[in-house]
């Protein structure tokens, strides 16, 4: 379950439409994104809402809940990420290993209640905050620990593309 591809070809997120969640970055404005992330959160109510929520289509195969755990970080992590590309000059994010966060923080465990709570105010969060971001700061630049480096227009693109193919993932 990695979606974050190497250095050398993260670009084509943003350069053509994806083939499995069928995500085209190239037909986003970076300015619609905030709005984007609040309809999949709301998405994502009802996913956490189904009763098989915790059940893994297979082993290898995270659960609903595991996803919708994984896409409440993913709106944090980028919430934060985002906050240094417009504090800082080309920071450098620090890694994230999402497998590891998986089982430290017991995805499969955790209340869906909660986290379709969590999810929505996450996701509330980084929308709000794509809503500051104004003019030249959409130019700013920020790192991957990867080396990859975006721009605060291609992270934006970049990054909805994450939650929108887990989405897709879940069948929400």
């Amino acid at each position: 379950m990695t979606i974050e591809p190497d250095t050398k070809d993260w670009t084509w997120v943003l350069q053509r439409r994806c083939p499995e969640c069928g995500y085209d970055a190239s037909a986003v404005a970076a300015t619609d994104v905030a709005d984007a992330v609040r309809r999949n959160a709301r998405a994502w109510r009802q996913v956490l809402a189904r009763p098989d929520v915790e059940r893994r289509p297979n082993p290898s195969i995270w659960s609903a809940l595991e996803y919708g755990c994984h896409v409440r970080d993913v709106f944090r992590l980028y919430d934060y990420r985002l906050g240094l590309m417009l504090e800082q000059d080309d920071p450098l994010y620090p890694n994230w290993d999402q497998n590891v966060t998986a089982v430290e923080d017991s995805y499969d465990e955790q209340d869906p209640a909660v986290v379709a709570q969590e999810l929505d105010d996450a996701a509330g969060a980084i929308a709000a905050h794509f809503d500051t971001v104004e003019g030249e700061q959409w130019q700013r630049r920020g790192r991957r620990s990867d080396g990859a480096s975006f721009t605060v227009d291609t992270f934006a693109r970049y990054f909805l593309h994450d939650v929108v193919h887990h989405l897709k993932d879940v069948g929400g």
